[in-house]
């Protein structure tokens, strides 16, 4: 499940990410956030990942779909991304590639969403 975290600065998407995702979680929760920030000048991105159980089939299609887009085709509007987790397989993946990554990544436990957020916003 993806759900909007309400509360966060101006010009950050805030969303939250547990259990098992589906298809549903990215044609209405994920592509209309990225969607909007595209549109309001920017993506800074919060992401919370509280614990993840895989994805429904139909989830995949849907990330390859979103990633393609959001990632390539509006690779300029990436301004910055923070990812807050204790998986740990998740955190160290994120690093790893964070170099492919248009804009700046950043990792947070999470018990530094104060951090996160407040580096996101700047």
């Amino acid at each position: 499940m993806i759900e909007r975290i309400e509360g966060v600065p101006g010009g950050v998407t805030g969303l939250r990410s547990s259990g098992k995702l589906t298809r549903e979680d990215y044609t209405e929760v994920l592509e209309p956030a990225l969607k909007a920030a595209m549109e309001a000048g920017g993506i800074r991105l919060l992401f919370v990942l509280d614990d993840f159980d895989g994805a429904e089939p139909g989830a995949w299609l849907e990330d390859m779909k979103t990633g393609l887009s959001a990632w390539a085709k509006h690779h300029s509007a990436w301004q910055r991304f923070a990812l807050v987790t204790d998986i740990e397989w998740v955190a160290k993946a994120t690093h790893m590639f964070a170099w492919l990554a248009p804009g700046e990544v950043r990792v947070y436990g999470s018990g530094e969403f104060d951090a996160a957020t407040e580096w996101v916003a700047g």
